[in-house]
């Protein structure tokens, strides 16, 4: 099997990722509807990498919180995508912030995705680095949680992710392709945008939608 050129998912959305999976019967792979992106212009595609959070209420003397996270981080390859589950939606877990999203633009990942909290809005923003959160809090993790494994089956938003799953995401929402089905779902959103401006076209040119649709079978 040809390796997948992410970079054709790139004429495709959320919306469309999400209708061709259902037509296949793989339905839960949209994440819930609170993860939202910082920046509603940015479009995030890459593969999965994963990292899992639990509620962590001490510390050891000279533990670091953050070790299994900062692996994470410095292993990240060029096109990946951090998944962060933190059982969201939370107000406690605030798992992302500038310092991660600086290391890993250095490292060409392709954006963050949590539905924990992130914070240093302002600044990710400036950076046009796509993030999708659960929400905005300026918690730290220390004392509150700690990733306990990565690159392990998470569920994230609702969504069970394995790594090297691909994630999309956009201004809809975030969706998330299984790797054993994502060459054949990515045909079929190509076709199904093919017959998505077919049916653009028709209904701009004043023909009745029950008509259109009949003809292409597509709303």
């Amino acid at each position: 099997m040809r390796p997948i050129d992410l970079t054709q998912l790139r004429g495709l959305s959320a919306a469309i990722l999400s209708d061709v999976m259902d037509s296949l019967g793989l339905t839960r792979r949209a994440m819930k509807p609170f993860v939202r992106p910082l920046d509603d212009e940015l479009v995030l595609v890459g593969r999965a990498r994963t990292g899992l959070y639990m509620s962590a209420f001490s510390l050891r003397d000279g533990e670091n919180p953050y070790e299994v996270e900062i692996a994470l981080v410095d292993d990240l390859r060029p096109g990946e995508v951090v998944v962060l589950a933190c059982n969201g939606p939370t107000d406690r877990i605030a798992p992302w912030g500038e310092l991660l999203s600086t290391a890993s633009v250095a490292r060409n990942a392709a954006g963050c995705v949590t539905d924990g909290l992130v914070r240093d809005v302002k600044q990710i923003r400036a950076m046009q680095f796509p993030v999708f959160h659960g929400g905005i809090g300026p918690l730290d993790t220390k004392g509150r949680a700690r990733m306990v494994d990565r690159d392990v089956r998470v569920e994230c938003g609702g969504v069970s992710i394995d790594p090297g799953d691909i994630v999309f995401g956009d201004v809809d929402g975030v969706v998330v392709i299984p790797r054993s089905h994502e060459a054949l779902v990515i045909e079929k959103a190509s076709e199904k945008v093919m017959g998505e401006n077919q049916t653009r076209d028709a209904l701009r040119k004043g023909e009745p939608l029950a008509a259109v649709f009949k003809r292409l079978g597509i709303l």
